[in-house]
């Protein structure tokens, strides 16, 4: 399941979430081989997450989605009987936008790191991985932009970077730099890369 979805350039944390519901699903079903489950099998897990453990319906079409792709791309089944498998509906809500006043409130109580994240948040409007799996390579202070490798779809995308986060940015950077170099010093300073070369 790893391999495949690698091979396919999924996220590493659609890589983790997939993983971690078909280990569920099989364990719901007394570890039993997915080829000798059917359609009764997935509507009783899905039925699980809804009403045992009171899941979102977000929630539960992502465990769906799961055993979809273990299906397909890894079983390589042909699945007319999931086809017909019910998928919970996500009620429908306004979102709530904060106002600028909020916004400046939120950050007012935040401090180095986390105050840096989210107005990179606010003002860029990065989701919270890509804040989180920033590197130096993304960020353009001559053009003012953050370029997002591999986001949501594994599609590149290019968003601003506002001018009064230029400075702290730079800042962090030689914060992170330090704390780099102490790292590889100590043996450590590893990264995820997983299509990598070894070296």
């Amino acid at each position: 399941m790893r391999s495949v979805i690698r091979t396919r350039h999924y996220s590493l944390r659609t890589e983790q979430t997939y993983i971690h519901w078909i280990k569920q699903y099989i364990f719901f079903n007394s570890k039993r081989h997915p080829s000798e489950l059917g359609a009764t099998d997935v509507s009783a897990f899905l039925s699980y997450l809804a009403v045992d453990r009171k899941v979102a319906a977000s929630t539960q079409n992502q465990a769906l989605a799961a055993i979809l792709f273990l299906y397909r791309h890894v079983l390589k089944q042909e699945l007319p009987w999931l086809e017909n498998v019910v998928r919970a509906k996500r009620p429908r809500r306004i979102p709530l936008v904060f106002t600028r006043e909020e916004v400046c409130a939120v950050l007012s109580h935040l401090s180095h790191t986390t105050w840096l994240m989210a107005s990179l948040l606010y003002g860029s409007g990065l989701r919270l991985n890509e804040c989180l799996s920033l590197r130096v390579k993304n960020l353009d202070f001559q053009y003012r932009q953050i370029v997002i490798h591999e986001a949501k779809g594994a599609k590149d995308r290019k968003t601003m970077l506002p001018l009064s986060l230029i400075e702290p940015l730079k800042q962090q950077l030689l914060r992170v730099k330090a704390l780099h170099q102490r790292d590889l010093r100590e043996g450590f300073g590893e990264v995820y890369l997983p299509y990598a070369f070894a070296r």
